[in-house]
């Protein structure tokens, strides 16, 4: 078990999130899951329970510093550290992607842009607050690659994971000496989620195509043919957060399938 014994915090009981949660427990970890929705939460540790796993879920907006600081310092409190933590948030994406930024309202342009960058440095902060006093811990994030590449019709989204991506490499530059690593896994968009699926149906009506057009255009820009997994997301998770990867931080775990380098 590569993460036997450790305690992670993951937020967001979505698709992303829960096969995170899953395959931390899976490795062994205590996995304190959270989602503005208490039952996506509560759904997502009962499965983890019923095959032998640690689980234990709570309502968090991770937009509310006083929540997320206060969640935290109880996990920490009753566990006596704190060694990953995974913000797999999420927000509804119409209105958002689909449109280009010529014809973009300022409130869509700015939402995405604010609530990642926000959640993000709140839920790492916290996180990297208690990881300091025990000189170890691991910060994950997820980005797609418009993160790093231009696209179209993504409007806020593409600032916003480049924005992730920033806050990943400043932690790590000021938090990696005091045992404290940060990395971002970045994959495709993952038609296996229902956030990346409507998000494919905005961008193929955007170009005056199928959904099955688009979603092949997608795929035929990487080596592979294909869309990352939601496994090899968590696969790649699981990798990050163990101390077999221990010398990786400020970095980018890439399985884009070589769609962007």
């Amino acid at each position: 078990m590569l993460l036997k014994d450790k305690i992670a915090v993951v937020y967001g009981a979505g698709a992303v999130g829960g096969a995170v949660a899953k395959a931390f427990a899976r490795e062994g970890s205590k996995v304190f899951v959270s989602d503005r929705t208490l039952a996506k939460a509560q759904g997502v540790a009962a499965e983890i329970i019923k095959v032998g796993g640690q689980a234990e879920a709570a309502k968090i907006d991770v937009l509310n510093e006083n929540d997320v600081e206060e969640y935290v310092q109880a996990i920490f409190e009753k566990s006596g550290k704190i060694d990953v933590s995974f913000n797999a948030m999420g927000i509804p994406q119409e209105g958002i992607q689909g449109t280009l930024l010529t014809e973009l309202s300022l409130d869509n342009y700015t939402k995405p842009i604010h609530a990642y960058t926000v959640s993000h440095f709140l839920t790492a902060r916290a996180a990297a607050r208690r990881m300091v006093q025990t000189h170890s811990g691991v910060v994950l994030m997820h980005t797609p690659e418009p993160a790093i590449q231009g696209a179209p019709h993504v409007g806020g989204m593409g600032p916003a994971w480049a924005g992730i991506e920033a806050l990943s490499r400043d932690l790590s530059a000021e938090l990696a000496r005091q045992g404290v690593r940060s990395i971002v896994i970045r994959s495709t968009g993952l038609p296996q989620t229902k956030t990346i699926d409507l998000v494919f149906e905005l961008h193929a009506k955007a170009m005056g195509m199928t959904y099955d057009q688009f979603k092949g255009l997608m795929e035929s820009m990487s080596h592979t043919g294909r869309s990352t997994t939601l496994e090899e997301v968590a696969n790649a998770a699981v990798f990050a957060a163990s101390d077999l990867n221990s010398g990786m931080t400020g970095a980018v775990i890439n399985i884009t399938g070589g769609k962007v380098t």
